[in-house]
């Protein structure tokens, strides 16, 4: 989406700034001081997503929050480069041109994902997955739905029919309530705005076509970063099990799981959230 269509109550817009990184001409959040974190969003979401979690970080750490590439704001400079490994060096990049080196990187969903596959790049002292996607899906929709968004991301004016035919208010509520997360007015409102994006979805479509976690999945064991998994038992996109089950294969992985929330935790209830990731943070510091 282009910069100046960003609504004038977006979060954090007075700390957000324009970082030319190549490929990409990205869209990040800068805020607070100490320990550099970066904070990473899933597929279809933005930066806009840790608003709740944000205030409870910038009080003692610098928080960096970019918009993935295609998505939210962030100006995508090569449409070839969505997949896992090609957005972790381009994330790297911009962590290079920012002159950070993150004491933690923290992830949601998909994000997750980028984060433990930044961990031997970028050598954090903290990995933290919210929801993390880290599994695949069952049955004939492993199959259908990676094929699916591929169609769709070569498709011409696909992303302006998605954005066209789910830009509406009641669409993206059952899009939200769909993940286990009915989220506020606010929050329904903040996605609709990237919904309506036409660059935004074809961004995201981009981004579900070229995914691919197998061999970050292979590598789980030989990740020995310091790693905490949140997971919420009411997650109805990503099931707690699959952050349960990615503990159990990593050598140096904490599973921590909330009783209640859906997907979008962070957004709905950011302090059930803190309440195990500011210890883990804080332990961090103390190594």
């Amino acid at each position: 989406m282009p910069p100046d269509r960003m609504p004038p109550d977006w979060p954090f817009r007075d700390q957000t700034r324009r970082v030319t990184a190549r490929p990409h001409d990205w869209c990040v959040i800068d805020t607070g001081d100490g320990p550099p974190l970066l904070l990473l969003h899933g597929a279809g979401g933005a930066g806009h997503s840790f608003r709740n979690l944000i205030p409870l970080l910038s009080p003692h750490y610098r928080v960096i929050v970019p918009d993935l590439p295609g998505q939210g704001f962030t100006r995508s400079g090569a449409r070839s480069r969505y997949g896992i490994d090609a957005m972790a060096e381009d994330m790297a990049t911009l962590c290079q041109t920012l002159d950070i080196a993150p004491h933690a990187i923290i992830g949601h969903s998909a994000g997750a994902a980028l984060a433990l596959r930044l961990a031997p790049i970028l050598a954090p002292k903290g990995i933290v997955g919210i929801n993390a996607a880290l599994g695949t899906f069952d049955g004939a929709a492993g199959v259908m739905f990676p094929l699916l968004a591929r169609v769709l991301a070569v498709t011409p004016f696909i992303p302006h029919v998605v954005a066209k035919l789910w830009g509406n208010p009641a669409t993206v509520a059952k899009l939200l309530t769909a993940t286990g997360s009915p989220l506020d007015a606010t929050g329904q409102a903040q996605y609709l705005t990237l919904v309506r994006d036409p660059a935004h979805v074809d961004g995201t479509l981009g981004m579900m076509a070229q995914w691919r976690l197998e061999d970050l999945m292979r590598q789980l064991p030989t990740i020995a970063t310091p790693t905490l998994l949140i997971a919420s038992a009411g997650d109805l996109a990503v099931p707690a099990r699959i952050s349960r089950d990615a503990a159990h294969h990593m050598p140096a992985a904490t599973y921590v799981e909330l009783p209640d929330h859906g997907h979008l935790v962070h957004e709905e209830a950011a302090e059930a959230v803190a309440a195990p990731l500011l210890p883990f943070l804080a332990d961090l510091r103390q190594d």
